[in-house]
C-alpha cells in the first residue's frame, strides 16, 4: 500500500505526540489508536499503517540482544548493561542468551546495529580475507 505525505506527517506527528520525556509511552499509544480509529478521519488506515511502522522501529531500537558463548556472571552483566545504557540512552530492554556456537566474546545486538567480539565472528571475517 502507498502511503501518501499527508499521511506520514500525522502519523509522525502522532507518534511524537506519544513520546514522553524521549521514550515511547504505551499507554498513549493504545489512545492514540483508538482515538484515530473511533474519528476515523480521511486516509486513516495509511495513517495508522505508518504509526505501526513508527512504533515497531522505535520498540526494536530500544531492544537489545547480548549473546555469549558461555553463562556470564552477575557483574557482567550489569556493566554491559550499564554500558549499552550508557550508548543508546535509558528504557533498553537487554535480554541475555548463551550461545555455544560464538566458541568464546560477546554478540550484542541493538535494533540494526551488531556489535560481533566473538571468536567465530572473528573467524569468519579471518576466513573472508583470504
Amino acid at each position: 500500500m502507498r502511503i501518501g505525505r499527508q499521511a506520514r506527517r500525522n502519523a509522525k506527528s502522532l507518534f511524537q505526540a506519544c513520546r514522553t520525556d524521549g521514550l515511547l509511552d504505551e499507554a498513549l499509544v493504545r489512545q492514540t489508536v483508538t482515538a484515530v480509529l473511533d474519528k476515523k478521519p480521511r486516509g486513516y488506515m495509511q495513517i495508522l499503517s505508518q504509526f505501526q511502522r513508527l512504533v515497531k522501529l522505535d520498540i526494536e531500537e530500544r531492544t537489545a540482544l547480548v549473546e555469549s558463548a558461555v553463562e556470564m556472571d552477575e557483574t557482567m552483566g550489569k556493566q554491559i548493561s550499564k554500558s549499552l545504557q550508557d550508548q543508546h540512552g535509558p528504557g533498553l530492554h537487554i535480554s541475555y542468551t548463551v550461545n555455544p556456537k560464538l566458541l568464546g566474546g560477546l554478540r550484542i545486538r541493538v535494533g540494526s546495529d551488531i556489535y560481533d567480539g566473538s571468536v567465530a565472528g572473528r573467524l569468519a571475517a579471518i576466513g573472508s580475507s583470504f
